[in-house]
C-alpha cells in the first residue's frame, strides 16, 4: 500500500469546526434555527462525526422569505447593476484568497480527494462568480417595431423574477452553490439556497465570504436541513417564485408536483446514465484514461457520469483490459491523503445503495474485471469497478448507480453506426454523452443524434462557465451556465407607449 500523505489542516478550516453548531445565515446573520434542532454530518473515510448543524424547517424558511422580501423591495433594489458585478467579483476574490480552506472543507465533508477538490471545484466555482459578474450589467430589452402606429412604441425589459429557492446536492457543494447563485445574483434576485443534509459545511464557510463581500442582508440566506422538512417548505411556500434543483430525477419529480401550487417557475437538472461511445479508430492513449474519470471522477458520484462504456467490438477486449489495469491501480484512501486518487462514498446510505448494485450486478450474471464488492475497512469506501458481460437489459446499465461502476458493453455496427446510437438513447435519462473517434465526419453524426444535452467529442467531463449544461428527457430542463442561464432567473416585460 502507498505511503499516506495526510496534509494537515488549515488554521481557517480548524477555526472554523471548533466554533461548535454551525447556524444558519438569514437576514445577513448567522442564527440558531428557531427549533434549536442540530443534526450531525459525517466524515465518510471514517463514519465518525465531524461538527453539528442547525437543522432548519419551514418556520426558518418563512423567515429566510421575509428576510429575502425586505432586501428585494429594500437595499438590493438600490444596487446598481455594476456594484452587483462588483460584489460578485469581490466574492470571487475572497473564495481565491480561501482556496485552500474550501477545497480541504470540501473533501472532510464530502470525501473527494483534495487534489481533485483544488484542481476543479474550487477553481471553477471561482471562475463561475466572475464570469456572472461581467453578465450583470449585460442585460437589455429591445424596441420591438410593431403595427399599430408610428406613434406606439413597444420594447421589453428583463427583470428578476424575486425570491428564488435553491436546492443543491452533495457532489459538488461548492461548485454547484456557484451555479445556482451566479446567475440569480447577476440578475438581481434574492436567493434561499439549502444546502445537502450530508455536506453543509461549504456552503456556510461561503456564507461568511458573502458576509464580507458586502452583499445587503438578505439578498443571499444559505439554510441546512433536510429535503421532506427545509427542502420541502422552500418548494411549497407561496412567496418564493422560482425553484432551482440539482440531483435525483425522483426528487425532482415530486418538486414539480409541489412548485405546482403556486405555478413557481421550475428548473431541474437531475440524473442520467450517460452512455460513452469508443469508436475502433480512436486514439486509444486519450480514450482509456478519458473513460476512466468519466466514471470514477468523484467516485462515480457525477450526474454525467459516463456509466454505459460502448466499446467496438475489435478493442473491446484490449480496452478493457487497459481499463482494468488502471483502475486496479487507482489508490483509494481518505480524501485528505495527497495519494489518493479515488475517495470514500458520500454516506452510509450511498454506500448500502451503490453496494446493492454491486450485488446485482453479479446476481444478474455480469462479470467484475475489478472491484465488484465493497471494501472491508472503516469508511464508505467502494473500489472502483469494470462489469463485462453486460446487457442493455440489466439493472446495472439501466439504473443510475451514482458510484464507481461502469458497464461496459461491446458493439458492432461501424458501417452504419445505427445500433450503438440506438442503444446510447434508449434510456430515460439524457443529460450527457461522450465519444471517441479520430473521424471527424463520424463525430459529428453521432453527436447530433446523440440524445443528451452535452456531447463530450474526445474528452469527457469539460466544464465551463460559458457553456450550457442541462439535460433532455428525464435528466431535467432549463440550462446551467452560459447566458442560458439568465432566462431561468429573469421574466420579460413587454412596454407599450402611446406618443399621441
Amino acid at each position: 500500500m502507498a505511503e499516506t500523505v495526510k496534509i494537515a489542516l488549515d488554521p481557517r478550516v480548524e477555526a472554523f469546526l471548533a466554533k461548535g453548531p454551525k447556524k444558519l445565515f438569514i437576514g445577513g446573520e448567522f442564527v440558531e434555527s428557531l427549533s434549536g434542532k442540530t443534526f450531525e454530518t459525517i466524515d465518510p473515510s471514517s463514519g465518525e462525526m465531524i461538527t453539528t448543524v442547525y437543522e432548519a424547517d419551514a418556520a426558518d424558511v418563512d423567515r429566510a422569505v421575509e428576510a429575502a422580501e425586505r432586501a428585494f423591495h429594500g437595499d438590493w433594489a438600490k444596487v446598481s447593476p455594476s456594484e452587483r458585478g462588483r460584489m460578485l467579483w469581490k466574492l470571487a476574490d475572497l473564495m481565491e484568497e480561501h482556496a485552500e480552506a474550501l477545497a480541504q472543507l470540501e473533501t472532510i465533508d464530502n470525501g473527494k480527494p483534495v487534489t481533485h477538490a483544488r484542481a476543479a471545484d474550487v477553481p471553477l466555482a471561482i471562475d463561475h462568480f466572475r464570469y456572472f459578474a461581467g453578465w450583470s450589467t449585460k442585460l437589455s430589452g429591445e424596441v420591438i417595431n410593431n403595427s399599430a402606429g408610428r406613434n406606439m412604441l413597444t420594447y421589453t425589459r428583463h427583470e428578476p423574477i424575486g425570491v428564488v429557492g435553491q436546492i443543491i446536492p452533495w457532489n459538488f457543494p461548492l461548485l454547484l452553490a456557484a451555479w445556482k447563485l451566479g446567475a440569480a445574483l447577476a440578475t438581481g434576485n434574492v436567493v434561499i439556497l439549502k444546502s445537502a443534509e450530508q455536506t453543509p459545511l461549504s456552503a456556510i464557510y461561503l456564507a461568511e465570504l458573502i458576509q464580507q463581500a458586502g452583499f445587503p442582508e438578505g439578498v443571499v440566506n444559505i439554510i441546512t436541513g433536510y429535503g421532506p422538512t427545509a427542502g420541502a417548505a422552500i418548494t411549497n411556500h407561496p412567496r418564493i417564485r422560482k425553484v432551482a434543483f440539482t440531483g435525483s430525477t425522483e426528487v425532482g419529480k415530486l418538486i414539480m408536483q409541489q412548485a405546482a401550487g403556486n405555478l413557481k417557475k421550475v428548473s431541474l437538472e437531475l440524473g442520467g446514465k450517460s452512455p460513452n461511445i469508443i469508436f475502433p479508430d480512436a486514439d486509444f492513449s486519450k480514450a482509456i484514461p478519458g473513460a476512466l474519470m468519466g466514471i470514477f471522477f468523484n467516485q462515480g458520484q457525477v450526474c454525467c457520469a459516463g456509466s454505459r462504456l460502448f466499446v467496438h467490438k475489435k478493442v473491446y477486449d484490449n480496452v478493457l483490459a487497459d481499463m482494468t489495469s488502471f483502475a486496479a491501480k487507482m489508490k483509494q484512501g481518505p480524501g485528505l491523503d495527497e495519494s489518493s486518487e479515488i475517495g470514500p462514498l458520500v454516506s452510509s446510505e450511498q454506500f448500502e445503495r451503490v453496494s446493492g448494485y454491486l450485488q446485482k450486478g453479479n446476481e444478474e450474471g455480469a462479470t467484475a474485471l475489478t472491484g465488484g464488492s465493497p471494501l472491508d475497512r472503516a469508511g464508505y469506501f467502494v473500489p472502483p469497478t469494470i462489469f463485462a458481460d453486460v446487457n442493455d437489459r440489466m439493472t446495472i446499465a439501466r439504473e443510475e448507480i451514482f458510484g464507481p461502476v461502469v458497464a461496459a458493453m461491446p458493439f458492432d455496427d461501424e458501417a452504419q453506426i445505427a445500433d450503438v446510437i440506438r442503444r446510447a438513447n434508449d434510456t430515460e435519462y439524457g443529460l450527457a454523452a461522450g465519444v471517441w473517434t479520430t473521424d471527424l465526419r463520424k463525430a459529428h453524426r453521432v453527436a447530433h443524434a446523440l440524445e443528451a444535452g452535452t456531447v463530450w467529442v474526445n474528452c469527457y467531463n469539460a466544464l465551463d462557465a460559458a457553456v450550457p449544461f442541462g439535460g433532455y428527457k428525464q435528466s431535467g430542463y432549463g440550462r446551467e451556465m452560459g447566458s442560458y442561464a439568465l432566462d431561468l432567473y429573469t421574466q420579460v416585460k413587454a412596454v407599450w407607449i402611446n406618443l399621441d
